[in-house]
């Protein structure tokens, strides 16, 4: 089991709480890739499935405790879950208070987007309400995206969920953050757009100390997805994927950036370097074992 660790970015502590695990098609995942080749990297099972996990990010700065993304959350029907075999001991809340804190202990909600997988742990059923999981907490998307949420096109409509999102109009304090690429949210907290995945898809990019981490969200959703080819079946536009890609890639290794994974079910987080091949992993960790902490 994957649990949650630690890092310190100055008067930041991050934690890499894991949502719990899934499976998702391999060749849908990999694209136009191989199955020759991308089976080394995360095999899959009799019926071509893949593990993933789904990796949120707990910030915790001052008064505030910001949650980026909340897997998939538990309130589908058990024909939902034949789809996507969730599995393991590992969950949002039980992973969250493994460090002390309670739903109700969160002040805000960062959504990278709102595909299910990201963001439908943010609602819970209770009975036959559908309620926030977090109901302290500001819930955080932008207008371009939810747009395309709620009135999705027919190859996203599986992806947006209306008992995932409606209720965070119902229900939630729910704000639209008026996005630009590469502008400050918070102190310390920058958000980069990227658009191949999905419109208007959010990614933070923290800073502290002189150290760069981005949340990688689905643009790139594993160590092997630095590979430029290796872009998801899932994306609308894939070539604007592979472009931004290459540019926040070569950002990263410039910038000696961390590079944190929301779906890969083994690494957490990466370096990157120039190699004749292009940007890849330089060193794979933990938070824990990247040498920040403290």
């Amino acid at each position: 089991m994957v649990r949650a660790q630690l890092v310190n970015f100055g008067g930041m502590k991050l934690y890499a709480i894991n949502a719990g695990y899934f499976k998702l098609d391999g060749g849908a995942m990999h694209g136009v890739v191989p199955k020759s080749m991308w089976q080394k990297a995360n095999p899959a099972d009799d019926n071509n499935m893949c593990t993933w996990a789904m990796r949120c990010l707990l910030v915790v700065d001052g008064d505030r405790r910001i949650l980026i993304d909340t897997g998939m959350g538990d309130k589908q029907d058990a024909k939902f879950f034949s789809h996507y075999h969730p599995h393991g001991d590992d969950s949002l809340l039980g992973n969250l208070a493994k460090h002390g804190f309670a739903a109700g202990d969160i002040t805000d909600v960062f959504l990278t987007h709102l595909h299910f997988d990201h963001c439908g742990g943010a609602i819970r059923r209770e009975g036959d309400e559908l309620v926030p999981t977090f109901p302290n907490a500001v819930y955080w998307t932008n207008k371009a995206h939810w747009v395309s949420a709620i009135t999705p096109n027919e190859r996203e409509k599986a992806s947006f969920l209306k008992e995932n999102i409606l209720p965070m109009q119902e229900r939630c304090d729910l704000r639209f953050i008026d996005v630009t690429d590469g502008m400050e949210w918070l102190p310390g907290i920058c958000i980069r757009l990227a658009n191949g995945h999905t419109d208007a898809m959010m990614l933070p990019q923290i800073t502290c100390n002189g150290r760069t981490l981005l949340y990688c969200a689905d643009l790139l959703p594993s160590v092997a997805h630095l590979s430029l080819p290796w872009v998801m079946g899932y994306d609308m536009r894939p070539l604007d994927t592979l472009s931004e890609k290459k540019r926040l890639l070569q950002e990263a290794a410039a910038g000696n950036w961390l590079l944190f994974f929301e779906h890969d079910p083994k690494n957490e987080v990466c370096s990157v370097q120039n190699t004749e091949k292009g940007v890849r992993a330089s060193e794979v960790m933990t938070l824990d074992a990247s040498g920040m902490n403290g």
